[in-house]
């Protein structure tokens, strides 16, 4: 009876996001970086409330790359993927940090608590054997229904491969 009575309140209340984050599964699934929630899609990029920025886009061996999400509206969650930008691979870890969970299988990071938040900053790490750029893409949640995907972290241009394209 308990657990029945349980199921009916959370149905009409409804479940508001992935409280500890995104699951594994958002590595690898049909919309990939883009949370199962529903009918709910994406928003227009035009509409994006947050900012996300790398300190970085080049690396060397055991490089550390910090990336922080913030925006003038509070946010539920997110999840970030490093990526190479020669090959699109998966790559690097992540750094534990306060209220994350991370899926290193594909080089992931995710919120661990529901709690609303203005900024969140991540720390990356490059391979130990190898140098490079990489390129940071993912998802942030206004809330369970609202959110952005395939977002791609703005960072600071080089400008030595500047200079090589003129």
């Amino acid at each position: 009876m308990f657990a029945k009575l349980t199921l009916i309140l959370l149905i009409c209340m409804g479940v508001d996001s992935f409280p500890d984050g995104a699951p594994v599964d958002a590595c690898v699934k049909d919309r990939a970086n883009q949370p199962n929630h529903g009918q709910h899609r994406t928003q227009p990029l035009s509409t994006l409330p947050y900012r996300i920025v790398a300190s970085s886009a080049n690396y060397g061996p055991n490089t550390r790359i910090t990336v922080t999400i913030e925006g003038a509206e509070p946010f539920k969650g997110f999840f970030i993927q490093a990526r190479s930008v020669e090959n699109n691979q998966w790559l690097g870890s992540w750094e534990e940090t306060p209220n994350t969970s991370i899926h290193p299988e594909c080089s992931a990071v995710t919120h661990a608590d529901p709690r609303e938040k203005i900024k969140a900053t991540i720390v990356w790490k490059a391979p130990h054997n190898s140098h490079g750029r990489v390129y940071f893409t993912g998802t942030v949640l206004k809330n369970y229904g609202t959110f952005w995907a395939n977002l791609i972290a703005e960072a600071p241009q080089d400008p030595v491969a500047l200079q090589n394209l003129f």
